[in-house]
């Protein structure tokens, strides 16, 4: 009888471990949400993938690794969706990790990139993922979703969108942690390098509005020499139409986004920024201001306007992620991981 009753608890057990290692596919993972990368310690390797679901209203935590058996790698900066899949570059572990979006199970992991930073998917065979530490875009080939190849814009790269046939790239910084302030357009039919723009010190991020105009948030370089700058790029001339300067170069502006209909401005300076593409003046107060807390980095849901901001707190231990609704409403603040980082909206 002992015996029945030990291998009773241990059945128990092992039905309760393989519940939870399914619950997030069979409950959560099915509706909409939002993913969030967590940086992690840099030299850790602690890197990890969460998810706040709207369905439950809460963040589930290590992710990827509970399900795949191995960490997700040094320092994930940027995931995007792709069909099925979901595509988390992983900076400092020089790797893409490809998963399915609605189960997190690996795909494939593509190795031997030269510290990658952002993707851009060129249409549905194609895409680019920019480099920190090389002069070269790298290619993927996203049928076997290998590298295809190199574009060399002889400068790093950071911040990507592509739009009408061309791909905007950044010049965030170069060797010796000179500042940057170029973008590069790439001609994505012939990857091709066509044409370099100088914009302001440290172009950090990069987005495009429904009329196709192309703005770049330019932090105005660390030691902050120069004013930073929000500049508005004609994607069809590839000419500046719009330089608004920010007022003090002690502010530092950063992770530049965009709303669902193309038409609203978000950045951070001092708590949550917002601004309309037709207006001709920065905003001079937060729309939504930090109160107390350390906003790092910053996700507009494209379908109903929800807004997401990180907060690191020491970056030492874990941060989390507050929620606002589209009029600047406060919805909820959960615990993320370590360093609570870029966000990737699902949305069935």
């Amino acid at each position: 009888m002992k015996e029945i009753a030990i291998l009773f608890v241990l059945s128990v057990l092992f039905v309760s471990c393989v519940k939870n290692h399914d619950k997030p596919v069979g409950t959560f993972l099915s509706g909409n949400g939002v993913f969030i990368l967590n940086e992690g310690n840099f030299v850790g390797g602690a890197g990890s993938l969460s998810f706040y679901s709207y369905d439950s209203a809460r963040i589930y935590n290590d992710l990827f690794e509970n399900i795949n058996g191995w960490p997700i790698g040094s320092v994930p900066n940027s995931m995007k969706l792709k069909d099925v899949n979901g595509y988390i570059v992983v900076n400092n572990s020089n790797k893409i990790e490809i998963i399915n979006k609605n189960t997190l199970e690996s795909v494939k992991t593509i190795n031997g990139l030269n510290s990658p930073r952002n993707i851009s998917f060129v249409d549905n065979v194609k895409a680019y993922v920019t480099s920190e530490y090389s002069d070269s875009v790298i290619i993927i080939n996203l049928s076997e979703n290998t590298i295809s190849g190199y574009i060399n814009l002889r400068r790093y790269s950071e911040a990507i969108v592509t739009t009408g046939g061309k791909s905007f790239i950044t010049n965030w910084v170069g060797p010796n942690f000179v500042s940057g302030k170029e973008v590069m357009v790439v001609n994505t039919s012939s990857n091709q390098v066509v044409d370099s723009i100088e914009v302001g010190f440290e172009p950090e991020s990069i987005v495009v509005d429904k009329n196709n105009m192309i703005w770049v948030l330019c932090n105005g370089g660390y030691l902050r020499n120069n004013s930073a700058e929000l500049i508005g790029i004609n994607s069809l001339t590839d000419k500046i139409e719009k330089r608004l300067v920010f007022f003090t170069k002690q502010e530092s502006p950063t992770c530049l986004q965009i709303d669902g209909t193309g038409e609203m401005l978000y950045f951070l300076d001092s708590g949550v920024r917002q601004m309309k593409i037709t207006d001709t003046e920065l905003p001079a107060t937060a729309f939504i201001p930090e109160s107390g807390h350390s906003f790092y980095k910053l996700g507009i849901n494209p379908v109903n306007g929800d807004i997401f901001v990180t907060d690191p707190i020491d970056y030492q231990q874990k941060g989390s992620v507050l929620y606002f609704k589209k009029e600047g409403s406060f919805v909820s603040s959960q615990i993320a991981d370590i360093i609570p980082s870029s966000m990737c909206f699902k949305l069935n």
